[in-house]
């Protein structure tokens, strides 16, 4: 690998500290051995050293550090009083001649199995209703809870049983065998705990009842890789049919996505992506009657580097600039270390740009050590590290200048710059080309390295319609150039598709856009938003924003007006096809309701387009009612049949009014003789929200 060649040639790479493996959090057990990782590499003698909440770690008879680096703790302790504990944060120091290197922190947490928060409480349920147990307790690690009736642990066989990893029974279609005494067992590595019990009663009650959501989904907030459990129970009679939807329209999706029991929603390893709110809506069959309930789920991940500080060799008197970028949710905060010590700013040491960047001016030999660009949030942190060595001598060469790229076809760039002078190019060894896709974080960067006599390169085999950053430094035998400047240019082929938003309105005078991002990173170099108020013929305060904002407030808007926004996805081959919508400031809560019909529409132009729009809404209104009157008629048409039900089942999707229904089934007309038609359990759905234009 040229780049990586030239890389150890410049600073003597092999001499520079580096972690191989990092201490993790960990779940220690009382009275149990535990072991932390550190291990590094680089010129020795290397001195490894531990820290827990900050301060050293006394080493003795039960606690000592092996010669890998690692940190074995021989019986973890943790004394009543609370105030001694191996529980912490711990962290480890390694050292050579070049300078101190710090790691990330580890959290070590004690198992533990305190009682119950919250017991199961009695109740009495109808006979064929839904009842409900929970049961709560805060553990290390989390607790393993099952449910036990009359002191005998439940058949979980029992399809009627759906028992929510959270500590949450379910019991559909109770019949008085149910009654009886109810409690959970919880269980993980420190203890076993048994929860109050509660009895459940069932009475004989087999009356007409609306849908009913005894339960819907909670707001929680999770970390990236946790499973993300939406509780939605209903009741009613006949059983509504449970369905899931997002409330910003987007998709569920399918992978990893689980239903337990009739309509409990199950995100396993949850991403980034899959914060939002959700909407759980239980439906009498064979009707429009709806109930819903909404939950939001946040996700949290920690922090992740988009750019690395680069170690680079300098004269003195020179200046160098350390670039660190991350990110993460909630958003991480930076701190720089000198040699493990917390960098203060000074004359020459000035932090920018929310601390992303550390530039050195007026190097000295004191400023020669191991920078360490720190990223901090509430889920964790992660650690960034770069070499400054002072050369002796000024002779590295400048940067490359006047790049300049091309496409050439829809897998082709072809990238040029300028021949420096020859006294110049006498100090070069060769160049090094960088490019990624716009989006991508920069350990997705690829090099490649040219001779000292080439000043332009071809990158072949690159996808069609798609975004590069691409930049070039020149080598010498003391190490590389600064970068020269980026250039950002898009392979030949199409525009980006047209981009899905949707809007919130704050207030009277401002409103919230949120638009989709591209799956794939490249597609897209930016966006532009403009709006206009109706009547007005032209769009106007067009704004752009780069690939990676999703999210733009527009303010200062004139009150109750009527507005409409255009949101137009561009790459180096033009503008997509702009995506319109209206808004008025008027609705200042916008709340998502029951319905009927999603009678919104995309305007061109202006007061015409508004009158269109309104005969539009009509005819949905009139269509909708239509189908509500011939569905009305086909049920009178199967009742009059007294000895014959419908023994067909249906799934039909009105496209305008942006409905699922799903009828159930009849029973046998056996069945159906001695007792009123029970509708069946029925398949639960996962349907698309229409979007409504608004948050």
């Amino acid at each position: 690998n040229f780049p990586r060649f030239l890389e150890n040639f410049s600073l003597g790479r092999a001499s520079e500290l580096a972690f191989i493996k990092e201490p993790s959090d960990v779940i220690a057990v009382r009275d149990r051995p535990l072991m932390l990782d550190c291990q590094v590499e680089g010129e020795g003698p290397i001195t490894i050293t531990w820290r827990r909440n900050g301060v050293p770690v006394p080493l003795g008879a039960r606690v000592a550090v092996l010669d890998n680096g690692t940190l074995l703790i021989r019986n973890v302790q943790k004394r009543r009083d609370g105030d001694e504990s191996d529980a912490g944060e711990y962290d480890c120091a390694a050292q050579n001649r070049y300078g101190l290197l710090i790691s990330r922190k580890a959290h070590v947490q004690l198992a533990s199995l305190p009682k119950f928060h919250t017991h199961p409480e009695s109740m009495s349920v109808d006979e064929g209703g839904v009842a409900r147990f929970h049961c709560a307790v805060s553990s290390i690690p989390e607790a393993n809870i099952t449910w036990e009736r009359n002191r005998t642990t439940l058949n979980a066989d029992d399809n009627r049983y759906t028992l929510l990893p959270n500590g949450i029974l379910h019991i559909t279609g109770v019949c008085q065998a149910d009654s009886g005494s109810y409690r959970c067992v919880a269980k993980n590595i420190a203890n076993t705990r048994y929860s109050h019990e509660a009895q459940l009663s069932v009475t004989a009650n087999r009356l007409y009842k609306e849908p009913v959501i005894l339960s819907g989904p909670q707001n929680l907030t999770l970390n990236v890789h946790q499973t993300a459990i939406l509780e939605c129970i209903a009741t009613g009679n006949p059983r509504p049919i449970v369905s899931w939807s997002r409330l910003d329209g987007r998709s569920i999706g399918v992978e990893g996505i689980q239903v337990l029991g009739t309509g409990n929603l199950i995100i396993s390893d949850v991403s980034l992506q899959h914060s939002g709110v959700y909407v759980c809506s239980a439906n009498r069959p064979g009707t429009r009657m709806r109930r819903t309930a909404l939950g939001r789920l946040v996700v949290q991940a920690p922090p992740e580097f988009l750019q690395w500080p680069q170690s680079v060799s300098k004269p003195a008197g020179n200046s160098a600039v350390f670039t660190c970028q991350a990110q993460g949710v909630p958003d991480p905060h930076l701190i720089w270390l000198k040699n493990g010590k917390i960098l203060t700013p000074g004359d020459n040491v000035k932090l920018s740009n929310n601390n992303s960047t550390l530039a050195v001016t007026r190097i000295t030999a004191e400023d020669e050590a191991i920078y360490q660009c720190i990223a901090e949030n509430s889920v964790g942190t992660n650690q960034a590290s770069a070499r400054l060595a002072v050369s002796p001598t000024a002779d590295l060469p400048e940067a490359p200048q006047d790049l300049t790229v091309t496409p050439l076809s829809t897998t082709s760039l072809r990238v040029r710059w300028a021949q420096p002078e020859r006294h110049v190019m006498d100090g070069i060894i060769g160049y090094v080309l960088h490019i990624r896709k716009l989006g991508e974080p920069d350990s997705s960067e690829l090099q490649e390295a040219v001779s000292k006599d080439t000043f332009q390169h071809d990158f072949t085999n690159l996808e069609a319609s798609t975004t590069f950053s691409i930049y070039v430094k020149a080598y010498s035998p003391l190490g590389a150039s600064q970068q020269s400047n980026s250039v950002i240019t898009t392979t030949l082929g199409a525009v980006p598709t047209m981009p899905s938003f949707f809007t919130k309105v704050l207030n009277s005078t401002a409103m919230q856009v949120f638009w989709e991002l591209p799956a794939k990173a490249g597609r897209v170099e930016g966006y532009k938003l403009s709006h206009r108020k109706l009547p007005q013929q032209e769009f106007r305060h067009e704004e752009r924003f780069p690939a990676h904002i999703n999210t733009h407030t527009i303010s200062n808007l004139e009150a109750s007006a009527v507005y409409e926004i255009q949101l137009t996805a561009f790459n180096g081959n033009g503008d997509s096809i702009g995506n319109k919508r209206l808004v008025s400031l008027a609705e200042t809560e916008k709340t998502a309701g029951e319905s009927v019909c999603d009678c919104r529409q995309d305007s061109e132009g202006s007061m015409t387009a508004l009158v269109v729009g309104i005969h539009i809404g009509m005819a949905c209104i009139i269509f909708c009612a239509l189908f509500l009157m011939f569905g009305y008629r086909h049920r009178c048409v199967c009742r009059s049949h007294r000895h014959s039900y419908c023994d067909y089942q249906t799934q039909r999707s009105d496209s305008v009014c942006g409905c699922v229904l799903m009828n159930c089934p009849g029973v046998p007309q056996a069945a159906a003789a001695e007792r009123p038609a029970a509708v069946p359990q029925c398949q639960v759905m996962i349907e698309p929200q229409p979007d409504s234009g608004t948050g």
